[in-house]
């Protein structure tokens, strides 16, 4: 699972990351950890993640956070996470015509 971190203010993206991780967590804590280690190489605090956010990456693969869901100041406008969908993986399918057994 690709997601991308952006930093936006006034609609422009002054900063941004993509982060591959193994696996898509399933509860607020998991996405806790996982937005921690996201706002590193951003130089951000983290912010509070609300179960909002959580049924938001769940349902539409995105989320944003904003002023009101830090506790320190920010110098920008939101900061927003998308999932990249997952490419699926190609399924052979074989085709059969007429009965095997009877050619035999």
């Amino acid at each position: 699972m690709k997601i991308w971190a952006k930093v936006l203010k006034h609609h422009k993206i002054v900063q941004e990351a993509v982060r591959e991780f193994p696996a898509r967590p399933f509860d607020a804590e998991g996405w806790g950890q996982l937005i921690a280690e996201l706002v590193k190489p951003l130089d951000l605090a983290s912010p509070v993640l609300l179960n909002k956010h959580v049924q938001e990456l769940y349902r539409f693969n995105r989320t944003w956070f904003t002023q009101a869901d830090f506790i320190e100041s920010i110098s920008f406008d939101r900061f927003e996470l998308e999932i990249f969908p997952e490419k699926k993986k190609d399924k052979t399918v074989e085709y059969r015509f007429g009965d095997d057994e009877s050619e035999a």
